[in-house]
């Protein structure tokens, strides 16, 4: 089957990539940056074009002949991005490439949202009929793309929306190698009770629900909510990364409200600088907000069940940040 992944060099399409391409299936891929994993990409099989998904002629020279795309480019959270970045990535390039799918006969898409279209779930655990209310504009116009995409599954297309939470896993190079550098570090800042809940989704699980999406006729027109079997406290995944790094973690407790005054000041000043603040009021509500859902649909409908738990996941992705040196 010929495929497209688009964000396929990122750390989440270059894992489905990979498992695509040992699966059989002839991988194109578009990305604007080779990542990482560029040249194990290439050895493995797959086609790779550089560019932007906004470049309508790119997308009209590489979808021609593709089955599925699986679309997971976006302009994602850079606090100095200007929105019209977010909006030219997300939603306009959104609708141009569905436009061409559906002239060359795609027979499926699946659309990678984020389960931060919700917000903070004020009655946790939510699910996918939780209120939309995004919080940043990477949020808003993730939802702005889902509302592309139903415009178009309302004109019979076979699409599916999946709404991943907390994605980590080996190469992961955001939050969760974060977490893994401070608790190195051998004391942990809480700003706050710990308590906020936390719902992560190990890459391998994700990209199972990738390919079911694909193989569920019940999936077209569908969104859901993909997950990790449980979630968790903020304060007891950093407990279980100290407990796998072998380190006897100090935690200490601090109010949280300061922390938030200090990241919209820091976050300020940074504002006609090229470069992201190492502080902002995003970063800082990860301390405070609820982020667990219920994963029923997908369980029901998809068949989809979470093979790799937390304690896994965290073991194998701490092995991978110790093995290519990213903890020092």
């Amino acid at each position: 089957m010929k495929v497209l992944v688009t964000g396929g060099t990122g750390f989440t399409g270059s894992h489905l990539a990979k498992r695509l391409l040992a699966k059989g299936h002839d991988v194109r891929i578009l990305d604007n940056q080779k990542g990482i994993v560029y040249d194990e990409l290439i050895e493995k099989g797959a086609k790779i074009s550089l560019g932007s998904v906004t470049d309508d002629k790119l997308l009209e020279e590489i979808i021609p002949g593709c089955e599925v795309i699986y679309h997971l480019a976006a302009a994602f959270r850079k606090v100095n991005l200007p929105k019209h970045v977010y909006w030219d990535t997300n939603v306009i390039a959104m609708r141009r490439l569905l436009e061409i799918a559906r002239n060359n006969n795609v027979r499926k898409v699946v659309y990678c949202s984020t389960q931060g279209v919700h917000g903070n779930v004020d009655n946790p655990p939510g699910d996918e009929s939780t209120p939309i209310e995004p919080e940043d504009y990477y949020q808003y116009t993730k939802y702005e793309g889902e509302k592309v995409a139903q415009e178009f599954i309302s004109n019979g297309m076979d699409i599916t929306i999946l709404r991943p939470t907390a994605i980590y896993g080996p190469g992961d190079p955001g939050r969760f190698l974060m977490l893994f550098k401070q608790v190195k570090k051998g004391v942990f800042p809480f700003f706050g009770n710990g308590k906020a809940l936390y719902h992560p989704v190990y890459i391998d699980n994700f990209v199972d629900a990738f390919e079911l999406a694909v193989e569920k006729p019940q999936a077209k027109g569908q969104v859901y909510i993909i997950a990790d079997e449980h979630f968790y406290t903020i304060k007891e995944i950093v407990q279980k990364i100290a407990f796998i790094m072998n380190i006897d973690l100090k935690i200490r407790h601090f109010p949280f409200r300061p922390l938030y005054w200090i990241s919209a000041i820091v976050e300020l000043a940074f504002k006609p600088l090229p470069m992201d603040p190492p502080l902002f009021r995003r970063r800082a509500d990860w301390f405070r907000q609820n982020r667990a859902f219920k994963i029923d649909k997908a369980k029901c409908e998809l068949g989809y069940v979470p093979r790799i738990d937390l304690d896994t996941g965290l073991r194998l992705t701490y092995e991978w940040y110790r093995d290519n040196g990213y903890l020092g």
